[in-house]
């Protein structure tokens, strides 16, 4: 029968799936391939970063990105709060000070229950968890190595590779590795380090080389990068680090150059943090020795629209995989959809079209679908209908604060029923307000459905329902009124 040459099958194999790295994109698929009755191992390991920092189960976003990150974020919007309640008739006694060990202490707090969180759903699901390095010997066995050096071998039918990947140092730029510490994965994510650093008080300085948030529709950028410096976090634009030197009184001299001008600058700073990018962890995984292609500019893992790799049995999801958004959601649910295939429970594959995503800046920025530019290079710019508007949200009005970016933008087909390409919104709780719409461009919403919509009062979620003044039309987009 089915079920005993399915047995069979496994029989010949320790594990049906065997899963490298204990992020967001391993730990779904394996819990995934579990509940449907597979029998499933997970390897996770952290290598010590350069400062020696090393972390739990869980991978990049629970310890060191999206999760600490936001609630830093929220630190600083705490901040900004208190400020804002004087005007609101709350007497709050000078000054105000914020303690950096109270935050830290009780973000790692948190931290440290989802590593444990973790390792309970492991344990029930029944997947065996090996806190171990994996490589590949042959396409169906992997090599484990521990701590401590000692190896052992498993088998399996089905491996998948979700390594993810570690924060780049420029080591061409000298003092860089010495001095500095490293830092996560995209151009948005020095922007909001940027931003909550300047809201708990601290002098903070961007150097950019070119263009913030790269990948992203640039007036929007420029919004986000506007406000932070009105809030201020200090830009140097056009800059390229040359080296990082120690002065005797312990400061970080840095030198740049100006690459419009050509001209040397030099500055002293307590701390140099790194946000150029992520580089994936394929190096001691022997892909290649056992066929599995890779990307030669990128190192990532070359992968189909299945996750498959070049080797029939061996799948790549999240940051390792090469053209695949560098995002948790889409890892957890590309993780799921491959375990559900592998299990011979479903043939649905991920849709990597219309991901939402925001940018936790000091004034958040959330998107979904196309970027203008995008819409204009994939339509013709005399095939795309952009409707835009300032708003300025309620609680700005009894603070002072100045909305001056606080701004949407719908993207559009320009003919036709005008079909959402794409929707972007900077201001307060714009994942919140993002997330939502992104149902909407899923199902192919169009300008009309939108303006047929009611709005919630006073949101500024709202104002999307309301937007009607074209970009084309060269009008007064500043809302008024209530």
């Amino acid at each position: 029968s089915l079920e005993q040459s399915i047995s069979h099958q496994t029989r010949k194999y320790d594990y049906d799936l065997v899963v490298i790295g204990g992020g967001s994109g391993g730990l779904a698929c394996s819990k995934e391939a579990a509940q449907l009755g597979q029998k499933v191992a997970v390897l996770d390991y952290v290598e010590a970063s350069v400062r020696g920092t090393t972390w739990g189960l869980g991978g990049t976003c629970v310890n060191v990105g999206c999760i600490p990150k936001k609630l830093m974020h929220q630190a600083a919007l705490l901040g900004t709060a208190v400020k804002d309640a004087k005007k609101y008739g709350w007497k709050i006694p000078e000054p105000v000070s914020h303690d950096w060990a109270t935050m830290s202490q009780a973000v790692q707090n948190h931290v440290k229950s989802l590593n444990w969180g973790h390792r309970v759903q492991l344990q029930d699901r029944k997947v065996k968890y090996l806190n171990m390095k994996g490589s590949l010997v042959d396409e169906h066995t992997i090599r484990g190595m521990n701590a401590k050096g000692k190896e052992m071998t498993v088998t399996a039918r089905n491996v998948v590779i979700a390594t993810g990947g570690r924060p780049k140092y420029p080591t061409h730029v000298p003092g860089a590795l010495e001095f500095g510490i490293s830092m996560m994965k995209w151009p948005h994510v020095g922007l909001e380090c940027a931003g909550f650093l300047t809201g708990i008080g601290l002098d903070t300085t961007v150097m950019v080389r070119s263009i913030a948030l790269r990948g992203f529709d640039q007036q929007m950028s420029r919004l986000v990068t506007d406000y932070m410096e009105a809030y201020g976090t200090r830009f140097s634009w056009d800059a390229v680090p040359k080296k990082v030197e120690k002065l005797p009184s312990g400061l970080l001299q840095v030198t740049w150059t100006d690459t419009q001008s050509k001209q040397e600058h030099q500055d002293a700073f307590n701390t140099v943090l790194w946000a150029v990018g992520r580089a994936p962890e394929t190096k001691t995984l022997n892909l290649k020795q056992v066929g599995v292609e890779l990307n030669e500019d990128t190192g990532k893992v070359i992968v189909a629209a299945d996750e498959r790799t070049s080797m029939s049995n061996i799948f790549a999801i999240g940051d390792i995989a090469q053209g695949r958004p560098e995002l948790t959601p889409t890892a957890i649910k590309a993780g799921k959809l491959l375990a559900r295939r592998l299990a011979g429970h479903s043939s649905q594959l991920m849709n990597y079209d219309n991901v939402p995503t925001t940018v936790f800046t000091p004034l958040e920025y959330g998107c979904v679908g196309l970027s203008e530019e995008e819409a204009e290079r994939r339509c013709g710019k005399e095939n795309v209908e952009v409707y835009h508007a300032f708003y300025k949200p309620l609680e700005f009005t009894v603070a002072e604060r100045d909305a001056g970016q606080c701004y949407i933008k719908v993207v559009c087909e320009g003919h036709g029923d005008q079909r959402v390409l794409g929707l972007h919104f900077t201001g307060p709780n714009a994942g919140e307000v993002t997330q939502g719409f992104a149902l909407g461009l899923q199902c192919g919403f169009t300008y009309a459905q939108l303006r047929d919509t009611v709005g919630i009062h006073p949101t500024c979620a709202e104002e999307l329902t309301k937007i009607n003044i074209t970009k084309r039309s060269g009008l007064d987009a500043t809302v008024t009124g209530c």
